[in-house]
């Protein structure tokens, strides 16, 4: 009898033992967006900062496709045992309400970690190709002529958010062209299409190069990374904010000490001054929550894009 008690409370305690020694291994962090991308860059910069706290590597691993269904579907099949993280945007608020199947439930199949941070998307255009310098000026241009705009990718805010304002505000028509969040400010840049709506960070460098013309953010207010660029809202669109945010999710079932622990060193992280300096300067505005916090947030997202979907008509496969 003892030595079966003994047995049962070593396996009871295992899972404990085990989560007090977290992490033993490299920790994997999948980024469900290409190289380059915000969501990599921040990641990225965030991973450098976690390994010390951590103890182990932190190894970054892009998987892009289906604006990011398959990171998330691989990840949600891993097992939890808190050595295996998604890097995700929005857009994971955004997707199942956007595609017809995208492999997973944003409420049930993953288990939310941290909110990194967010930035405004800000709209674009070739200073050689097209000559307009303000939100008005592009619309007016649209009415004209035919034209294209790039954007992160369909069913991105930067997608979603551009056609609320133009179809759904300025009743106008542009026609959509899906990069990645870096493509398509190198589309804009190259000629391929004269307008780009993308996250911040992407475009920030150019636009300070004046290779890019910045149009509009789409924040309340204007970001200080570019001051003199007006946001949506003060350009004939009152209340208009579309955000793009970055957040870290782990397989439904991690246990909540290895989630708490990584929110903690998370959120250390995005506090230290050469942290905050250093997404400042990227166009990223840092934005620690705890997980109950974050989860209660991530709800409030999904229900508000799943009415912009519905409101924009906009679908993808």
């Amino acid at each position: 009898m003892i030595a079966r008690r003994t047995l049962l409370l070593t396996a009871l305690s295992a899972p404990a033992v085990a989560q007090a020694h977290w992490p033993d291994r490299p920790v994997r962090v999948v980024v469900a967006f290409p190289p380059g991308s915000s969501t990599d860059v921040l990641v990225r910069a965030l991973g450098a900062a976690l390994s010390p706290a951590l103890g182990q590597p932190v190894v970054v691993e892009n998987r892009p496709g289906a604006g990011g269904n398959i990171a998330t579907s691989a990840v949600r099949r891993s097992a939890p045992d808190g050595l295996t993280f998604l890097a995700h945007s929005v857009a994971y608020a955004v997707n199942p309400s956007l595609y017809r199947n995208a492999g997973y439930d944003a409420l049930t199949d993953m288990e939310p970690v941290a909110l990194l941070a967010s930035t405004p998307n800000i709209i674009t255009a070739n200073p050689d190709r097209l000559n307009v310098r303000t939100l008005p000026e592009l619309i007016e241009a649209a009415r004209t002529r035919p034209l294209d705009y790039g954007s992160s990718g369909t069913g991105t805010t930067t997608h979603l958010g551009m056609e609320l304002l133009l179809r759904g505000l300025a009743r106008v028509e542009m026609q959509h062209v899906p990069f990645g969040p870096a493509q398509a400010v190198t589309a804009v840049v190259a000629g391929q299409v004269p307008v780009s709506s993308t996250s911040l960070p992407p475009a920030l460098p150019l636009v300070r190069e004046g290779r890019l013309r910045g149009i509009a953010v789409t924040s309340l207010r204007r970001d200080a990374a570019l001051p003199d660029v007006p946001t949506v809202a003060e350009s004939g669109f009152p209340g208009f904010e579309a955000l793009t945010w970055f957040a870290l999710l782990a397989p439904a079932g991690t246990p909540a000490a290895i989630a708490d622990r990584m929110n903690a060193e998370v959120n250390r992280a995005l506090g230290s001054p050469e942290m905050r300096t250093r997404l400042d300067a990227m166009g990223f505005a840092p934005d620690a929550r705890s997980r109950p916090d974050f989860a209660a947030y991530l709800r409030t997202e999904v229900a508000k894009w799943a009415e912009v979907v519905r409101v924009s008509g906009a679908t993808a496969e």
